[in-house]
């Protein structure tokens, strides 16, 4: 750059590749002249970089982003913003995949590279490295590392440069922490669909690194600032196909990237005093990154294709114009008080100077007003020279005789002599010292000896008791979860009772419905019996009244001389033939009130057989509401049982850690006692050892009887537990024993109630047939009456004649008129006989068919009526079960809501009231491996700041690993937790010497020769930490 304090924003330009939907629908409109310059729809534009469409990543990165990480790192602040329309590549750009080496973006780079950076760098200096990352969405600071953070504000600090307060800090001493920060991050964002991005951003998000070094030598300290800004692309709706929320998102992109191009090209016209960065909050806090303190790198970001010629152009527009904007860079540099001390001997040396020539000038301007000429040599603006000299000390000159000259020499040689003997003294003196100082040094190294070891043991025993307490808050959340399982689970017996007294009542009534059954069926055979009994004196009725008939005929067809006339026969037919009348009316009067009845019996039949329909499906619906209840009871018990398995395993693990602290504080006692022991004699030494041994092993047994105990009335607890879980278990298969019963049962109800409809069925078809025989009865019926009134006026033309004859047979008249008269009246007779033993058949069918549907009109009905009460019972038990799953539903969702409400309480006061720890990060180390301890400063370990209390671990086979203390329960128990749970306490079980329980006197004597080994061992630092860590 040419001018180190004044530098323009580097502008390079990336081309994407065409999509698939891109090369079948358009043509590529840009034309790549040089690596500097791009042509598209005729202009040519110039960049500082020009990647093609087959440019890798890496390619990018180093182009156009490596040199930020060396100017961060030099002090100054730091700017890199991917600006382009929507799916033009931005986000690949600035992120890519992750974790893909070929395929990372710009911030995984740039982050990886800031680190390698610092591990080459002179061992003096020591980094500080912050990180927040936020988005601005619907023109709202959101912040992505505390969801709960929704409208961050912009403030200034007391130098006038923007800041988001209140935004989330996280301190990170690895490249890994800064992905986990942003994947986190990656995880809250914005996004959406639309018709050209599957993945598109709807906000603006920006990741800033803050770096902070410190030279522990000269104790200058720089610190640098690095946003990472991923722009949300402009959109055209009609392109996109925004509606609703992604519309209104849309809206406020554009309108932040119009004040983004506002600003851009208010500060390229260079005349305007205003710049506008306060239309928006994300151009507010880019202020010092456009036209102020920062080094500046915009990627713009186009598509090759011509449907997206005019964004393209846009783009390259915006681009021309920022790369006219000049950004004024500092080293942001805290001044340490010597240098400062500096600064201020040569401004005062500077006022002295300034002040003497004024004296200079005021002199001379004295002598001219007082009319004095001044000689042009004496003129302070020219002599120089006479300036020194005035402002130099002027020497005195004193005259001394020869006497006083040998005086003062002799005193001279004296006093050089003194001086001699003076050296000497000071030649032995700064050896003993140096001799002190060496036996000073050997004492503070056993001291800081003695305090590593004694530093190695309180981390030892906070770390042991910060587990003992995890695992007791695991086993209180364990119990808890059990107890409210158990509650559940009585619950659920309660219901299950509930359902089996129902099922009891249901087969009460089912049987009492069966005697009725019975009865009503032993009621319908007397009912046939009589209806037998009826229809055998019908016929022998309708036999007598044929015979009758016949009777007549053969009386009419005899001869006139037989016949006598006899009044009292005509009188008898007379009432045989109104008889038979009265018998046709009747049945006209039992057909009618038979087909309606029929018809009552379809619509009721109808409505029945909805109503089946209806309950089956309820039933259905129960049916699969109980299966899913006993799945629900499965898992349950199997929960129980895998919690008490986990329950025993943390109690085991809960009594060796009791263990282990107990054996970690009689350690520091041993080592104590051993300090006090190095001034004391070796006996009262091996006394006082001796002594803490027996103490020690008194305290051990006083614990392991305790634990004993308490373990021993755990154990009951859980066997009473067991006990009540195989009733619980005997109680749940006799309640599935009934279940299947009534299984079966329903099953067999089912069955009879297909066989009734079947019979329905059947008798509707009879109804059918019924009903065409009625038809038809009608038309007998008319042709019965037309043939009784014939008959009747026969039978009078009949006797009419009789008399006649008996009169002409009296008064001896013709016979031949006689027989032939006689023998037309034959045939007449004889068409009527045969007519009336048609209608006697018929008669008999109706009659057959009418007793058939009296006797299976009381079945049908109390059939309707067992139907009708099963679907109210059933309609009952549904109502039941739908009330007791909505009742589950209800208690298991407020369950989910209060442990998510409890989990993120829980988080929040967490990450709320605790500080942070500062992991401070030594240069020239190579990055610790993944899952080392943190250690201190000195030794390639890396320092901790603030708060953080060192974890140092020997070398040996007792030692625990380091583990996280990330408890939370973020779901309800279930057997995947519990596992997790297990491997847990596995991981924080430490592992015992193979002494055994007790410390005895070879495992004292080893560990204070590997503390001695790890002093004497050269190239380590001493692992103190010279002040700077926190305890």
């Amino acid at each position: 750059m040419a001018d180190p304090a004044e530098c323009n924003i580097k502008v390079v330009c990336r081309v994407r590749p065409m999509n698939a939907t891109e090369q079948n629908t358009s043509h590529i409109c840009t034309k790549f002249i040089s690596e500097e310059q791009v042509q598209i729809g005729g202009k040519l534009n110039m960049f500082d970089r020009i990647f093609k469409p087959n440019t890798t990543q890496e390619e990018v990165y180093n182009k156009a982003a490596r040199q930020i990480v060396k100017d961060v790192l030099d002090g100054y602040n730091g700017t890199i913003f991917a600006y382009g329309q929507t799916s033009s590549g931005k986000t690949f750009t600035m992120e890519g995949v992750m974790g893909n080496p070929q395929y990372m973006g710009i911030i995984p780079r740039i982050v990886q590279d800031i680190f390698n950076h610092i591990y080459q760098m002179d061992e003096s200096l020591e980094f500080h490295i912050k990180v927040s990352y936020f988005e601005i969405y619907m023109d709202r600071i959101r912040d992505l590392l505390d969801v709960s953070k929704t409208n961050l504000s912009v403030h200034e600090d007391k130098n006038r440069v923007p800041f988001v307060k209140g935004a989330t800090e996280r301190f990170a001493s690895s490249p890994e922490e800064v992905m986990d920060v942003i994947e986190e991050g990656k995880s809250n964002r914005h996004i959406a669909v639309t018709n050209m991005n599957e993945h598109s951003s709807r906000s603006h998000s920006i990741f800033l690194i803050q770096v902070k070094q410190e030279n522990m030598e000269t104790k200058k300290k720089l610190s640098g600032k690095l946003y990472l800004v991923d722009l949300a692309g402009s959109e055209k709706v009609s392109k996109t196909g925004a509606e609703g929320t992604v519309l209104d998102e849309a809206k406020n992109i554009n309108k932040s990237l119009s004040a983004l191009g506002n600003v851009i090209s208010a500060l390229a016209d260079g005349k305007k005093s205003h710049i506008p960065y306060r239309d928006s909050k994300m151009t507010r806090i880019l202020q010092e990154s456009l036209g102020g303190n920062a080094r500046t790198t915009i990627v713009i970001c186009c598509s090759p294709s011509s449907f997206n010629e005019s964004e393209s152009k846009s783009t390259l527009m915006f681009g021309q114009r920022a790369k006219t904007i000049k950004n004024t860079v500092t080293v942001n540099m805290e001044l340490t008080a010597e240098e400062w001390r500096n600064r201020y001997e040569k401004e005062k040396e500077k006022n002295g100077r300034l002040k003497a020539q004024l004296l200079i000038l005021e002199n001379e301007l004295q002598r001219w007003r007082a009319g004095e000429s001044v000689p042009v040599k004496e003129q302070g603006n020219k002599n120089d020279e006479i300036l020194k000299e005035m402002m130099k000390p002027k020497q005195m000159t004193v005259h001394v005789s020869e006497e006083e000259k040998n005086k003062w020499e002799e005193e001279k040689v004296k006093l050089y002599e003194q001086l001699d003997e003076k050296d000497s003294e000071i030649d032995n003196q700064s050896r003993l010292t140096e001799k002190l100082k060496q036996q000073m040094l050997e004492q503070e190294e056993l001291l800081s000896s003695m305090q590593r070891d004694y530093e190695l043991l309180q981390s030892q025993m906070g770390r042991l008791e910060a587990e003992n307490a995890a695992a007791k808050e695991e086993a209180k959340e364990v119990l808890q979860a059990l107890e409210e399982m158990a509650v559940n689970y009585d619950e659920k017996s309660k219901e299950v009772e509930d359902k089996n007294r129902m099922n009891e009542t249901l087969s009460e009534e089912v049987n009492e419905k069966m005697t009725a059954l019975h009865t009503t069926s032993t009621e319908l055979q007397k009912l046939q019996e009589l209806e037998q009994h009826q229809r055998r004196r019908i016929t022998e009725m309708m036999a007598s009244l044929l015979k009758d008939l016949g009777e007549i005929g053969t009386a009419l067809g005899g001869n006139a001389a037989d016949m006598k006339p006899n009044v009292e026969n005509i009188e008898k037919v007379d009432e045989e033939f109104t008889m038979a009348r009265l018998f046709v009316s009747k049945m006209k009067t039992e057909v009618k009130t038979m087909s309606q009845r029929c018809k009552i019996l379809e619509a009721s039949n109808a409505e029945n057989e909805t109503k089946i329909r209806t309950s089956e499906d309820e039933l259905d619906s129960c049916r699969m509401t109980i299966q899913q209840h006993e799945a629900k009871m499965k898992s349950l018990s199997e929960n129980i049982r895998e919690t008490e398995g986990k329950k025993r395993h943390l109690e085991d693990s809960l009594d060796m850690l009791n263990e282990e602290i107990v054996k970690l504080r009689a350690a520091e006692e041993i080592r104590l006692t051993d300090q006090e022991d190095k001034k004391r004699e070796e006996e009262d030494k091996m006394q006082s050892a001796t002594e803490m041994q027996a103490s020690m092993s008194e305290q051990m047994e006083s614990h392991r009887d305790a634990h004993q105990k308490q373990l021993a009335n755990l154990r009951t607890e859980i066997n009473e537990k067991e006990h009540q879980m195989e009733e619980l278990k005997d109680v749940n298969q006799r309640m599935t024993l009934q279940h299947e019963k009534l299984q079966l049962d329903y099953e067999k109800l089912k069955i009879e109630e297909a066989e009734k409809a079947a019979k329905l069925r059947e008798l509707s078809q009879q109804f059918d047939r019924r009903e065409q025989a009625k038809q038809d009865l009608k038309g007998l019926e008319e042709t019965v009456a037309k043939e009784l009134q014939t008959l009747h006026n026969l039978r009078k033309l009949f006797v009419s004649d009789l008399q006649n004859r008996v009169k002409k047979a009296l008064e001896g008249g013709d016979r031949d008129d006689d027989s032939g008269g006689s023998q037309a009246q034959k045939q007449k007779i004889s068409f009527l006989e045969n007519n009336l033993e048609q209608l006697t058949k018929v008669h008999k069918q109706l009659v057959r068919d009418n007793a058939d549907l009296r006797c299976e009109l009381p079945k049908l009905e109390r059939r309707l009526r067992a139907t009708s009460e099963r679907v109210k019972a059933l309609e009952m038990s549904l109502k039941e079960t739908k009330e007791g799953a909505m009742r589950d539903r209800k208690r298991y969702q407020q369950e989910v809501d209060r442990i998510r409400e409890a989990v993120r309480q829980r988080n929040f006061a967490k990450r709320g009231s605790s500080a942070q720890i500062a992991k401070a990060i030594r240069a020239g180390h190579p990055p610790p491996s993944p899952g080392g301890s943190t250690g201190i400063r000195g030794g390639g370990y890396s320092g901790i700041r603030g708060g953080g209390s060192p974890v140092i671990r020997p070398p040996s086979h007792g030692s625990p690993e380091p583990i996280s203390h990330n408890n939370s329960f973020e779901k309800s128990l279930n057997p995947n937790d519990a596992e997790n749970m297990e491997k847990k306490a596995n991981k924080r079980l430490p592992k015992l010497p193979p002494g055994g329980n007790k410390l005895t006197e070879s495992d004292i004597a080893a560990m204070k020769a590997r503390s001695k080994a790890r002093n004497n061992t050269p190239g380590k630092a001493p692992l103190t930490t010279s002040g700077e860590q926190g305890s």
